[in-house]
């Protein structure tokens, strides 16, 4: 490897560290020394970048998936949403409920849905009905 000669300055701090370290690692010379050290600072800075634009692809990744989730759980929510509300048309055609009836029912629903965090079933509502 062909090297190239050229005068630096530098302060008498750094001067103080290249001769306190560049024998601690087996150096050969103060060259080989700040040599590596440039080389190391220089892979500093890329991972650095690196860091930087594997940030923003992850972040993408992470924003693109969530969107497709919502998008898929908003689908799954209004599938339900209509047959919920095909349900409660049959049942309100087929049965005969009273205003008072019905505003007891959604009180007792409303409090069956909060103590089972929303896992219910119709062989509950069932159970229930029949006493």
């Amino acid at each position: 490897m062909n090297k190239i000669h050229f005068n630096a300055r530098l302060s008498e701090s750094t001067m103080e560290i290249i001769d306190k370290y560049y024998q601690f690692d087996n150096y050969n010379s103060k060259s080989e020394f700040i040599e590596e050290a440039i080389k190391h600072y220089d892979s500093y800075l890329n991972a650095e970048a690196s860091t930087e634009f594997l940030e923003a692809v992850i972040d993408d990744a992470v924003k693109n998936n969530m969107e497709a989730i919502a998008n898929r759980i908003g689908t799954v929510l209004f599938k339900q949403a209509v047959e919920i509300d095909m349900m409660m048309h049959v049942t309100a055609a087929t049965n005969e409920i009273d205003e008072g009836t019905l505003s007891k029912l959604r009180g007792e629903c409303v409090q069956e849905v909060k103590s089972s965090l929303g896992r219910i079933s119709f062989d509950s509502a069932v159970r229930i009905q029949k006493g």
